[in-house]
């Protein structure tokens, strides 16, 4: 074994106990092919071992044989000899274990090096789905409708949107689920909340958000005089609790520390357990449960991926919740996305500024060339 091999090895131990940090880190489905990389590089690790062992004994002999060729004293002599012989069968048997396990270590080499080279490219896979993530369709979404100005006549149009988006919904084959109602006493509902699923159900249905303005003679108007009543519509994402969590290794503190037991003692002499800090957020996470420090940063990073996708969690509903005062606003008639005339039997978009006159159709869920409309539409959540 010469340098070079020393070298590389060492090059390699470096990027081994990187690469198993990030494995760790991120599940990936084949950690246990590079678990096993890892584990047939140990073995071969032993060769180094070996070597260190066999250049620690020549220097021995070295330095015996100089102070032999120094010393008159025969019984020192003799000691010396009796080192020598047991020192050069020491030699002779590392000698044979090089010499075996360089011939192994060739391709040995080759295969972590394929390994690592894999890696790599999983780790761009990562990157490049990452920067993708965001162009995804979302297949489940909350739709919340809520009576605005109006009283009754709000709470009366609330059921007829409901019936509308519904029969829609049939339509096209989404699947969707009743989550929360309140009625209203005289008819219809105060609040309605679904959840629909279906593909790219989130980003078709977004644009129906806002205020739903409807402009009819109520059934309770005796003297036949024109309302005007609005309810508010919410069309937001549905909270995923399956967050993948992507963690940067360099972006964690690992600390190895020992074990401590009942008042303060020392459960090991080496340092096992294992403190990650998440540099990022501040959040800690310790284990010092197994005596193997590697089943201790495994326990850790779980429990550490556990506290940052309950953080991720709490901010998506905080985002939510500031999402769903910008879509619906105040309820107020003159802040209307739509308007639904039935006096004139006319649907008018004041985005797209243009106005229907099938309403009854519209009513009956036929509203697909309308949301179709907002397909393309650049617009921000």
């Amino acid at each position: 074994m010469n340098i070079k091999h020393l070298k590389q090895l060492k090059q390699i131990q470096i990027e081994i106990k990187k690469n198993n940090e990030y494995f760790l880190l991120n599940n990936h489905s084949n950690y246990n092919k590079y678990l096993f990389i890892f584990k047939r590089y140990q073995l071969y690790k032993k060769l180094i071992d070996i070597y260190k062992q066999y250049k620690n004994n020549k220097k021995e002999i070295l330095d015996l044989i100089e102070l032999a060729s120094e010393s008159q004293d025969e019984q020192l002599l003799k000691s010396i000899n009796l080192e020598l012989s047991i020192l050069s069968e020491k030699i002779k048997k590392a000698l044979k274990e090089i010499k075996k396990a360089l011939k192994e270590i060739k391709k040995a080499l080759k295969e972590i090096k394929k390994a690592l080279k894999e890696i790599k490219e999983i780790k761009k896979e990562k990157k490049s789905k990452s920067k993708s993530k965001s162009k995804k369709s979302i297949n489940s979404a909350i739709i919340e409708l809520r009576a605005g100005t109006g009283g009754n006549e709000a709470c009366i149009f609330v059921e007829e949107i409901l019936r509308m988006y519904t029969m829609y919904f049939k339509e096209v084959s989404w699947k969707f689920k009743l989550l929360n109602y309140t009625p209203n006493s005289y008819k219809g509902y105060k609040e309605v909340i679904i959840k629909i699923y279906g593909k790219n159900v989130y980003n078709l249905l977004k644009y129906e958000s806002g205020v739903h303005r409807v402009q009819r003679i109520p059934e309770t108007e005796a003297q036949g005089r024109l309302h005007t009543s609005a309810i508010t519509v919410a069309v937001l994402p549905e909270i995923n609790k399956k967050v993948n969590i992507y963690l940067n290794p360099e972006e964690i503190k690992r600390e190895s520390f020992r074990s401590r037991g009942a008042g303060g003692q020392n459960v090991n002499k080496t340092e096992t357990a294992i403190r990650l800090t998440h540099l990022p957020t501040g959040i800690i996470a310790e284990c010092q449960e197994e005596r193997s420090q590697y089943k201790n940063l495994e326990k850790a990073m779980k429990v550490l991926k556990d506290r940052i996708l309950n953080l991720k969690i709490s901010k998506q509903i905080k985002n939510l919740s500031t999402k769903r005062k910008i879509l619906i606003s105040t309820g107020d008639r003159s802040e209307k996305i739509r308007t639904y005339n039935f006096h004139k039997g006319r649907v008018t978009d004041h985005r797209l500024k243009k106005s229907f006159y099938n309403l009854e159709e519209f009513m009956n869920g036929k509203i697909e060339h309308l949301i179709n409309s907002f397909k393309y539409l650049k617009k921000k959540d």
